[in-house]
């Protein structure tokens, strides 16, 4: 494994995120909304830094690419977030990578009316984009191996590293 983003890097990017996040709200309630699994440690720090109120709460995001009469669909499903009517959300995960599911959910939430939608990405894949997608507050852009540490996996290990390592192709 290969250091992609240090311990120092990631704490410099968040604290920057959450003062411009603290700014555009302006002393209004945040509904943040972590995206479990890999968007834990991100929402963790992020949250602990800004200085506007926040509701924190999480939700669980399956995609399952499936083969529908000769066609391949992509079935996305997540969890409830709870109310959120009228309220600002910022919806923080880990990474982009196609977009699709972020994309989805940024769809299924704003139909449930909330004053505003924004997205907290930590790592964006752009290189990898399917869909367009908005991102409002990023942290870094990567291109190259697969990604893991600070909330992200391969098979379930290295979510706890304090930093992001590069995984070299196999």
């Amino acid at each position: 494994m290969k250091t992609a983003f240090s311990e120092e890097q990631i704490q410099v990017r968040v604290r920057a995120l959450a003062e411009e996040i603290s700014r555009d709200y302006n002393g209004e309630i945040v509904h943040a909304i972590g995206i479990l699994e890999s968007g834990f440690m991100f929402l963790a720090d992020l949250t602990r830094r800004l200085t506007v109120p926040v509701e924190c709460s999480f939700l669980q995001m399956e995609s399952q690419d499936v083969d529908e009469e000769g066609h391949p669909v992509r079935r996305i499903t997540f969890s409830s977030p709870g109310p959120i009517k009228g309220q600002h959300v910022l919806l923080v995960d880990a990474m982009v990578d196609s977009g699709i599911t972020l994309d989805h959910l940024v769809q299924q939430i704003q139909m449930q009316r909330p004053r505003s939608v924004k997205t907290a990405v930590f790592i964006n894949r752009e290189d990898h984009r399917r869909v367009s997608l908005r991102i409002d507050y990023l942290g870094f852009t990567w291109k190259g191996e697969h990604l893991v540490g600070y909330g992200m996996d391969k098979g379930g290990l290295n979510r706890n590293l304090p930093y992001v390592a590069a995984l070299p192709a196999r």
